[in-house]
């Protein structure tokens, strides 16, 4: 529903308390008069402008959290998690309620209780709102974004991790069988054999590195080829039984029938297995999307988008924005990355990569462990 169909469900009481906030000066005690002050006032491009501007960067986080979920209705227990999980550094001896943020959104006439029994007990966002909040904050985040031209040289590598995985079936059929460590891994050896042959190159993962949380290989397999290697053992076209790596029947078949992955299966398993160490990757990803429609310096949009990423053990916030996003979005064919000789790195979202943004989405649930 739009804000003025929840109007018309709320209370009276309710309903003063959002005429309160954006002083409305109506007859407080008729219904009909305080909607349509309401809606005078709280529609207002510079009034609406004004209380998005005027936003912690807690309440920004807060509130992209909601932009990014595809359904409307939220439990006070969802919410209150949403808001501790905006809030990335908090002193002990400070007292805080998280329900305060949400008892500040409700009187901005942004949250609003359910009216039937059913969802009484449930908060929902208004939809004509929801696209309000991300024109105006689009505007707001473009603000900051230094933009160039494009660069002499950048890297797309659109396709390509389409055709390695093709790549890795292949040659672990012809293989037969590759020795596994005690541990499950590849030795030194066979990986650079592996790598040598894919599209792209990757150097091998140095001793002592901190590396877990993105994937099951994640640990001892360079960031790309270990997506590549966990969506094989995913799909259950490779196994791992007695040290030893084989392709399956399932993934023989798949090399017999000759067909190429498609590159929003990948991108989905993607999202899948980086949701659990960036919760809120989806909307990450939406907003590197619509903000880099031309090209933008990696440094001014990594500033921008670390402020709503929370830091993940020893991975800081920049560092998951140009290392986990930025880079696996290449990697996967959606973003190019060029080098102007001025400006440094430089990046551009394909058209490939729109189409799969904005045509794909996970639920809530899919933040699962996948294997």
């Amino acid at each position: 529903m739009n804000l003025a169909d929840m109007l018309s469900y709320a209370d009276i009481h309710e309903l003063g308390r959002i005429a309160h906030t954006y002083e409305c000066e109506c007859n407080g005690h008729s219904k009909h008069e305080l909607i349509q002050s309401i809606l005078s006032t709280a529609l207002r491009k510079e009034i609406f402008e004004k209380h998005i501007q005027g936003l912690s960067l807690e309440d920004i986080r807060f509130l992209n959290s909601l932009l990014s979920d595809p359904r409307n209705a939220f439990s006070m227990e969802e919410l209150v998690a949403r808001v501790q999980q905006s809030r990335f550094q908090k002193e002990e001896s400070e007292t805080w309620n998280p329900r305060d943020m949400i008892v500040k959104f409700k009187r901005l006439g942004w949250l609003f209780n359910g009216y039937s029994q059913q969802t009484k007990y449930l908060f929902h966002v208004p939809k004509d709102m929801k696209r309000r909040f991300a024109d105006v904050l689009a505007a707001k985040f473009k603000g900051v974004l230094q933009t160039t031209s494009e660069p002499s040289v950048y890297r797309d590598e659109q396709m390509l991790v389409v055709e390695d995985i093709f790549h890795f079936l292949t040659l672990v059929s012809q293989a037969q069988q590759i020795p596994l460590t005690a541990e499950g891994f590849m030795y030194k050896r066979q990986l650079q054999q592996v790598l040598g042959v894919l599209s792209v190159q990757e150097d091998m993962i140095g001793k002592g590195a901190w590396r877990f949380g993105y994937g099951r290989m994640f640990k001892e397999y360079p960031n790309r080829f270990s997506l590549i290697y966990d969506y094989c053992y995913y799909r259950q076209w490779i196994s791992e039984h007695d040290y030893q790596l084989r392709i399956t029947e399932e993934g023989q078949a798949r090399l017999i029938e000759g067909k190429k992955e498609s590159p929003e299966d990948v991108y989905r398993f993607w999202l899948r297995l980086y949701k659990n160490p960036i919760p809120n990757i989806q909307s990450m990803v939406a907003w590197i999307e619509r903000l880099c429609g031309s090209w933008v310096t990696v440094a001014s949009l990594v500033d921008l988008l670390s402020q709503l990423v929370k830091p993940y053990y020893y991975d800081s916030s920049a560092s998951i924005v140009e290392q986990r996003l930025l880079q696996m979005l290449m990697h996967l064919g959606l973003v190019r990355i060029g080098e102007d000789e001025t400006q440094g790195a430089v990046v551009q979202v394909t058209k490939l990569g729109s189409r799969i943004i904005q045509g794909t989405s996970i639920s809530e649930e899919d933040k699962v462990v996948l294997f």
